[in-house]
């Protein structure tokens, strides 16, 4: 089959980052404005509400501030804070219906003149996956029984509707939650933290040792944790009770790659490994999984991945998710010693 010539993306509109301190009084400004505009613009503003709408430093304080910043190619000048929103950790000042491990997503709007970029739906995704990288639970919101294009948008993108939610504002509310770990909480999957790295390294290479017989070259590049933690995700799967960390997968940063197998859009991941002790657990397929929400997080196509021919035990793993052989991007490698390898590739289209 012909391949598709590469094709330049067009620059964005706008980019999702943190706010910074010095934007605090422009998010305040923006949320008022956005929430004026809205279903619930015309109802009088409580002094206790108006002082929540503008107070993005407590926000920003009980979770992760959100802000759609222009980046020039639209209307609106480069730098411009158009849209926002609050990711809040549970029992913060500012949350209502997070508990435990859950995080909550709150306030976000988007500028009048800026709706219709698809601002909310990038702000929606981006918060999720700031709460999986923090190992959350799930996510959690609510929004006014009236505002249907949001509650449109939250069911599109696989939130489910909580039915018995608590009410506790002075307008009728759906609430809904999106579940981002396994459901008996025994294991949780979060992104590595830096005092991790030379265990992540260890199980790693021991995963692999276990079962396959590693070339130096390959065995470096196995327990270079902190080279791939510098441009990429790791991430870790531990156990809730006692911390042991057992497995890892890496994953790019959104909009990034890993090796060359990706088309356009497409999300590759590499060195799926799980402890040899912590086998038959189901730590491999909650790995996968993970690496699929993420896909489903960000919006892409498909997830690809290359696999050595003699790892049959995860080609089965991927053969019962979903995943399908992709015999046209099957690359040959020349190794140090003069033999060729054909790498299998595997894609799962979303």
């Amino acid at each position: 089959m012909i391949q598709p010539e590469p094709r330049q993306l067009p620059r964005p509109a706008f980019v999702i980052r943190e706010a910074t301190p010095e934007e605090f009084a422009t998010v305040g400004d923006v949320t008022v404005a956005a929430f004026a505009s809205g279903p619930y613009g015309h109802l009088p503003t409580s002094a206790e509400r108006a002082r929540l709408l503008r107070d993005a430093e407590g926000r920003a304080a009980s979770g992760t501030l959100l802000v759609a910043v222009a980046t020039g190619t639209g209307s609106h000048a480069e730098g411009t804070v158009i849209g926002t929103a609050s990711l809040l950790r549970a029992e913060t000042e500012h949350s209502r219906l997070a508990t435990g491990e859950e995080f909550e997503l709150r306030l976000l709007g988007v500028l009048p003149e800026a709706r219709g970029l698809g601002l909310g739906e990038e702000l929606t995704r981006v918060a999720l996956e700031c709460a999986v990288e923090q190992g959350a639970s799930a996510l959690v919101l609510d929004t006014g029984e009236l505002n249907l294009p949001a509650q449109r948008l939250y069911e599109r993108l696989g939130f489910e509707r909580i039915v018995d939610a608590a009410q506790t504002a002075d307008v009728p509310l759906v609430a809904y939650r999106y579940p981002l770990q396994r459901p008996d909480g025994e294991v949780r999957v979060r992104l590595m933290r830096d005092e991790e790295m030379d265990a992540v390294a260890e199980l790693s290479e021991r995963a692999y040792a276990h079962d396959y017989s590693l070339s130096d070259s390959y065995r470096a590049s196995i327990v270079d944790v902190a080279g791939r933690a510098g441009e990429h995700q790791v991430w870790v799967a531990s156990d809730t009770e006692t911390g042991a960390l057992l497995g890892t997968v890496s994953t790019p940063r959104a909009g990034a790659v890993m090796t060359e197998l990706p088309q356009v859009g497409e999300m590759d991941f590499r060195l799926l490994a799980v402890h040899p002790d912590a086998r038959r657990r189901g730590i491999g397929e909650l790995l996968s999984r993970h690496v699929l929400l993420l896909g489903r997080l960000r919006g892409v196509p498909r997830v690809v991945m290359n696999s050595g021919p003699e790892m049959t035990g995860a080609h089965k793993l991927y053969e019962r998710l979903g995943f399908e052989r992709l015999l046209d991007r099957e690359p040959l490698l020349t190794m140090p010693d003069g033999r060729e390898l054909k790498l299998l590739s595997f894609g799962y289209s979303i």
